[in-house]
């Protein structure tokens, strides 16, 4: 079977009515691959007329003319219409094949067959057709797969992003899909992972193409996905397939009618082509953030994606859910509650989603880094407004946790990105506060670490600290453990740890040397000091909490 789902001329040889007659390949050996659209068989000699291209034509010779000029001529009639091989029974016209016919088919390129046996052209057509419909019937097997795949997707809870997954794979070439006008909501790689060329890259210059001729490059497959109700003629959004690694094969448009259908059902749903948007951003920024984008090539693939910083500083930020909203809240009309918050900062804001990890990554484009602290208060507030006006702000008494890493260049905000996700995440459990500062909570994030590493070694770190203060708490008033956590907060001070606990203090010297017996240590010692206070910190992040 060929991969368009036909066969190919070598192929029709080998079959056996056409194998009976002897066949010998006398012109165009080198273009048995030629795909077979179809047979027929003629006397005529005006038959090339009534071809359409990618015919195996079958004939005895009487319409070939019997001088060289008009063989020639008949010839040369069939090559220009692109018929895939002219196949000539010898006995009835001819001996054996003309020079004029051999050379005519060889200058052209046509592949020239003769048989040396009778076969009846009936039973030749008969078998070829039947390969040919077994092979579309093989493809629109191939397509079927694909639709079944993304739809098995879409009920095990996937999205728009798994069905172009699946499409990318299949075709082995990068998918898009745009807006009616044009704009990306999401690319995919082929192969993610590989050395082929980023699908950001790919639409960069695919955009500059359609700036000079406004149309998709040759061989690139486009197909509208619906919207608006059927019958209505609406466009919701467009497929992409474009020819990177690759001409797509009728068979991959196949498929991408098939998931457009697909695509058409889910994005009915309201705001999926914000979210989507809002997705495609927030992969860009996990890509950046784990390396697999280089600090060269970022600045152009996020100007696709509309971030154009004014040239300073970049400062990135997350903004991290709690736990138990991540796999089911409403990220397109949290998307578009923070974009619109954001849009009153007044700086260039690249911001996406990451509903897996519950995560909302971002870029700020500083003027200066002067800013920092003042830009963060204004996206710290707007990314919270937006996490309220989405009906996300407290679920479960949780506020969402805002991190702000350090600023600088492209190549600093990958590593940026990535500090602030990990302290986004070690910090659920502090303190509330509009946001934090990534380079303060150091020491939280590699406890958060060694809790994620081994949470039994933690977890024994912390009991033998400050577990005999806990089984006291557990059991007996006044609770030790927040005067411990107050003295160490004020670096062992014991007048402001006496005026902020309301303890006059003798009572605070008791309760003082009252932990220092129960855990057989000595407060003032530097080690036990540092030692305490790490069991504090990470106490949080020990299951069950202490």
């Amino acid at each position: 079977m060929d991969e368009q789902g036909g066969i190919t001329v070598r192929r029709a040889l080998e079959l056996p009515g056409l194998r009976a007659g002897l066949p010998e390949v006398v012109a165009g050996a080198d273009r048995l691959h030629r795909t077979v659209r179809w047979v027929h068989a003629g006397e005529v000699p005006n038959i090339a007329s009534l071809l359409k291209g990618g015919e195996l034509l079958l004939t005895t010779g009487l319409g070939l003319g019997t001088r060289p000029a008009e063989q020639r001529a008949f010839v040369r009639r069939l090559a220009d219409r692109g018929i895939a091989a002219l196949v000539v029974e010898l006995g009835h016209r001819f001996a054996r094949l003309p020079a004029a016919i051999v050379d005519t088919a060889r200058t052209a390129g046509l592949p020239l067959v003769q048989l040396h046996r009778e076969v009846p052209f009936v039973s030749v057509t008969e078998e070829v057709h039947t390969e040919i419909v077994n092979g579309h019937y093989a493809l629109l097997r191939q397509a079927e797969e694909v639709h079944r795949q993304c739809t098995r997707a879409l009920l095990d809870g996937g999205g728009v992003p798994q069905v172009l997954r699946i499409l990318a794979e299949f075709a082995g070439n990068p998918v898009f899909l745009e807006t009616p006008d044009g704009q990306l909501l999401y690319a995919v790689d082929a192969v993610p992972g590989t050395a082929c060329a980023d699908p950001l890259q790919v639409w960069e210059g695919l955009r500059g193409q359609r700036a000079a001729r406004e149309a998709p490059p040759a061989g690139a497959v486009v197909v509208d996905v619906p919207g608006g109700g059927p019958g209505t003629g609406a466009v919701r959004a467009r497929l992409v397939l474009l020819p990177v690694s690759g001409a797509p094969l009728p068979v991959h448009r196949m498929a991408a009618e098939r998931a457009a259908g697909i695509l058409a059902v889910v994005l009915m749903q309201a705001r999926q082509e914000e979210e989507l948007a809002a997705r495609g951003r927030g992969d860009f920024l996990t890509d950046l953030a784990e390396g697999r984008i280089a600090a060269d090539d970022a600045p152009a693939q996020a100007r696709v994606l509309g971030f154009r910083p004014v040239g300073g500083p970049l400062l990135p930020a997350v903004m991290r859910l709690a736990p138990e909203l991540a796999p089911s809240g409403n990220w397109a009309l949290l998307a578009r509650a923070v974009l619109e918050e954001l849009a009153s900062v007044g700086v260039p804001v690249l911001l996406g989603v990451r509903p897996v990890e519950g995560r909302v990554p971002l870029l700020v484009g500083l003027r200066a880094e002067s800013e920092r602290a003042a830009v963060a208060d204004r996206v710290a507030a707007a990314l919270r407004a937006g996490v309220e006006r989405a009906g996300l702000d407290r679920a479960g008494g949780h506020p969402p946790v805002v991190v702000v890493g350090v600023a600088g260049g492209w190549a600093a905000a990958s590593a940026g990105l990535r500090h602030a996700a990990e302290t986004a995440a070690a910090a659920h459990g502090l303190p509330d506060r509009p946001w934090h500062d990534a380079r303060r909570l150091d020491t939280d994030l590699l406890l958060w670490r060694l809790h994620q590493h081994d949470e039994a070694a933690l977890a024994a770190f912390v009991d033998r600290a400050i577990g005999p203060l806990r089984d006291h708490d557990a059991t007996s008033r006044p609770p030790l453990l927040p005067t411990l956590e107050t003295y160490l907060a004020h670096a062992g001070r014991k007048a402001e740890t006496a005026r902020e606990l309301h303890l006059n203090r003798q009572t605070l010297y008791n309760r003082l040397s009252r932990i220092a017996d129960l855990l057989g240590t000595d407060l003032d010692d530097p080690q036990t000091v540092l030692a305490l206070s790490l069991a504090l910190r990470a106490r949080r992040h020990v299951q069950p909490p202490l």
